[in-house]
């Protein structure tokens, strides 16, 4: 079964930066698509960030565009979102997930896999 696990979350203040790591544990997990989203209270969950198995090409939702980068080292079964120029806005639970499909689509009812999540705080 796979397994993810978030961890770098934390309180910041605005125009800082902040790097989120997920470690995955299980067979194959190098070929899924891997995804980051996010949760503020009394919000849907959204999408932040994607990046497929086969092509080191992201994709990300049009809020965090230009800020967010998100990356993936295979080898070491480990996915990144670096998350510079953080705002207030930017404050939620974030979690990955991992598409056994290797998509890494924007939609989260695509995903298998998830992490418990990492709280990031963005004070003004």
């Amino acid at each position: 079964q796979v397994q993810l696990v978030e961890s770098g979350g934390g309180l910041v203040q605005a125009g800082d930066s902040l790097r989120l790591s997920c470690a995955a544990s299980g067979r194959a997990v190098s070929m899924y698509g891997m995804g980051w989203f996010r949760q503020a209270p009394g919000k849907e969950r959204e999408f932040v960030a994607a990046i497929r198995w086969n092509l080191n090409i992201p994709y990300y939702a049009d809020s965090v565009k230009g800020r967010f980068t998100i990356s993936r080292d295979n080898a070491k079964r480990t996915v990144f979102l670096q998350m510079n120029s953080l705002k207030p806005e930017d404050t939620a639970v974030y979690y990955c997930a991992a598409d056994e499909r290797g998509v890494g689509s924007s939609q989260k009812s695509d995903y298998e896999y998830w992490g418990q999540g990492t709280q990031v705080t963005v004070s003004p």
